[in-house]
């Protein structure tokens, strides 16, 4: 879905819309401003299934070098939308719904649509035209709502002054339904789009329209009686059956899944689980019964998590047994490990996690805050070194730029120290931190030298936008 705007009052209908689009255009803004961070979550395994799922759509829709990027959003309703032309954000609640890999990927396809069709420049021509004809409509209205008061005050008649509120009411719902009839448009040509690309790598379509079907049904109640005007998206049952329609013509139609990417997404949909819901939960969904590796994993993290890091421990080392070159089994262990006040027993199970993940930056980050942890200067060098390297594929992550801020400053590089400190504080929103921390930076590097340089721009910096 481009945008969802639920427009419940004729008055101010275009505000309403056009305040609307600005919030979705900037999703992150108020969470920044309550939060100080947007509601994002990151994950290394979660993020590169979500990589691979949209890869070959990406590069058939001709966006392959536009460096799109997958961004998991703390929600755990079923959405994905677009926003900025430049990222796909989905709800973890979109991945954990969704049974199979095809269903979320259909999903991912139809955004893609969104972007290939670059519906968003589009809504932003058609919202700047539209504002443009309400400005227009309320000047005319208002004029003649103030030339029938002044007839009125002497003529006890108020005609032309009714006039005038008809003047700008009825252009205001005209431009409204104009807009929703739109956006409608532009979900139709996102569906068909996404059918066009899964068709074109040979996959099933079959898993978007499962999940519009579903949508469907829990909607119908919703639906019903609502005026099709003033709806933002097709109405279900019609939008449906039109996918139906040139979706199941597909000769990929009833071709499945590969069974070794669905044990994948289901080790995520248990990782998001177990992460993300209430124990009973986890074990309602994922019982002692049930013995796959998925329930296994969903389990053993949730063990952790809830405070029993010897029983948790023994069930990721039963798991590294069944597949000793998951990289993301040792992360898990050194994780629970490095939470439980135990950075030195972490350092080993992370390096593996780091080796086996291709140097991950995220994983590394989190290698590096055992080793800052310990508190053993032994590891100092290494420490700058793998963080170094993290920050340096992953700038917007806060937590490699504080942690290397510690190494520095055990090192005594006191310089670098600030200059750290200064990006982190920058990454989180903390503007004026971040500004003093730079400012003093630049009195202990020498001027023109590149940390100089770096802490100068933050000093100059606008603050980050996600």
């Amino acid at each position: 879905m481009l945008l969802q705007i639920a427009l419940r009052q004729k008055s101010s209908a275009l505000t309403t819309l056009v305040t609307a689009a600005a919030i979705a255009l900037t999703p992150f803004s108020a969470a920044r401003a309550q939060a100080k961070g947007p509601p994002v979550l990151r994950d290394t395994e979660t993020e590169q299934l979500l990589r691979e799922y949209t890869r070959p759509i990406l590069r058939v829709a001709g966006l392959e070098k536009q460096n799109i990027q997958m961004v998991i959003i703390n929600d755990g309703s079923f959405n994905a939308f677009v926003a900025d032309g430049r990222r796909i954000f989905v709800n973890w609640g979109a991945i954990l719904q969704s049974e199979t890999p095809n269903q979320i990927i259909g999903v991912l396809a139809h955004e893609t649509g969104h972007l290939a069709g670059g519906h968003l420049s589009k809504l932003r021509e058609q919202l700047a035209t539209a504002q443009t004809q309400m400005i227009i409509a309320m000047l005319l209205g208002a004029g003649a709502i103030a030339a029938g008061s002044t007839r009125s005050s002497s003529a006890g008649n108020n005609g032309l002054a009714n006039a005038g509120a008809a003047a700008i009411a009825a252009p205001q719902e005209m431009i409204r339904r104009t807009l929703l009839s739109y956006q409608r448009q532009q979900e139709e040509n996102a569906d068909r789009a996404g059918v066009k690309f899964l068709t074109a790598t040979q996959q099933s379509p079959k898993g978007m329209y499962e999940t519009f079907k579903r949508f469907t049904s829990e909607s119908l109640f919703a639906s019903r009686g609502a005026d099709p005007y003033l709806q933002s998206h097709p109405m279900p049952a019609e939008r449906v059956a039109a996918l139906q329609e040139f979706a199941g013509s597909s000769p990929y139609w009833n071709k499945k899944d590969d069974p070794a990417l669905q044990l994948r997404h289901d080790m995520v949909r248990a990782k998001i689980s177990a992460f993300m819901e209430r124990p009973e939960t986890v074990y309602r969904r994922y019982p002692q019964t049930n013995d796959s590796l998925p329930a296994r994993y969903a389990r053993a993290i949730s063990t952790y998590l809830h405070g029993d890091l010897r029983s948790a421990l023994t069930q990721i080392d039963a798991l590294i047994q069944v597949q000793p070159n998951n990289p993301y089994f040792y992360e898990v262990r050194g994780q629970a490990l490095l939470e439980s006040g135990k950075p030195a027993e972490a350092i080993p199970a992370l390096r593996k996690a780091v080796a086996l993940s291709n140097n991950a930056p995220l994983i590394e980050m989190l290698l590096g805050q055992a080793l800052v942890g310990t508190e053993n200067k032994a590891y100092t060098d290494d420490a700058v070194r793998i963080l170094r390297a993290a920050v340096a594929r992953e700038p917007e992550a806060a937590l490699g730029y504080t942690q290397l801020a510690m190494a520095y400053g055990r090192k005594g590089d006191y310089a670098e120290a600030d200059l750290a400190s200064a990006q982190a504080a920058y990454l989180r929103g903390d503007n004026k931190t971040a500004r003093e921390l730079a400012t003093r930076a630049k009195t202990r590097f020498a001027v023109g030298t590149p940390g100089w340089v770096k802490a100068d721009d933050i000093v100059a910096a606008k603050p980050p936008r996600n």
